[in-house]
């Protein structure tokens, strides 16, 4: 996984981001809510979906669990490391910690895997270092279930997981028996001579009927 969003400048991103934590979730991140933070440059309307492919936003702009939490602050590190994790998954494979001495090898990821330029691969990778800065790459991951009217892939009809051990009991089998039932079809041959009849019943109960 990594996502082609960039934002041309990064400037704002520290404060797009605090704005998150301190301000209150819209109902809905639009352009407008940008500008309503105070932050009118076309440059920074990017951000919009950057956050999407963060998973900090719904694909029609509303706030996610994961935008929720990152304005915990005593979390907001953590959940950006996971964010990051999940939106530049290709760049961890560079490094696990990527450092700024990895740059050159993460730019040339972006061209590699999705034929950049070397300007947009500059931006690209800007725009992940400016949102590294504001992660925890040590932090534990803080992943949880989604609420079940989230669950847009889970099959229907699938059933809940046990929430403790408890409570996974052995399903109900049938008592099996050794006991063995034998339908058996005799088919006669259209004949008038008796003895070939008398012969295939002699022989039933001899072999089968003992």
């Amino acid at each position: 996984m990594l996502t082609t969003r960039y934002m041309p400048s990064t400037k704002n991103v520290d404060a797009i981001f605090d704005k998150i934590i301190g301000g209150v979730a819209p109902e809905k991140f639009t352009v407008e809510h940008l500008k309503a933070l105070g932050f009118t440059s076309s440059n920074d309307r990017s951000a919009i979906p950057l956050l999407k492919d963060l998973g900090f936003l719904t694909a029609d702009g509303s706030p996610t669990p994961r935008y929720h939490a990152y304005r915990d602050r005593s979390k907001s590190k953590a959940v950006m490391a996971e964010a990051l994790h999940e939106a530049y998954a290709d760049v961890f494979h560079v490094n696990e910690k990527p450092t700024p001495a990895d740059r050159p090898a993460v730019e040339g990821l972006f061209k590699s895997k999705l034929n950049s330029s070397d300007r947009v691969a500059q931006v690209q990778a800007m725009t992940f270092y400016a949102l590294l800065g504001r992660a925890d790459l040590n932090a534990k991951s803080l992943t949880s279930p989604l609420p079940d009217q989230l669950r847009r892939d889970e099959p229907a009809g699938a059933l809940p997981e046990a929430e403790s051990d408890e409570a996974v009991t052995e399903p109900i089998r049938p008592t099996l028996t050794t006991q063995l039932h034998y339908t058996i079809q005799v088919h006669l041959p259209a004949t008038k001579d008796l003895e070939v009849y008398n012969a295939i019943f002699r022989s039933l109960r001899e072999n089968l009927l003992a």
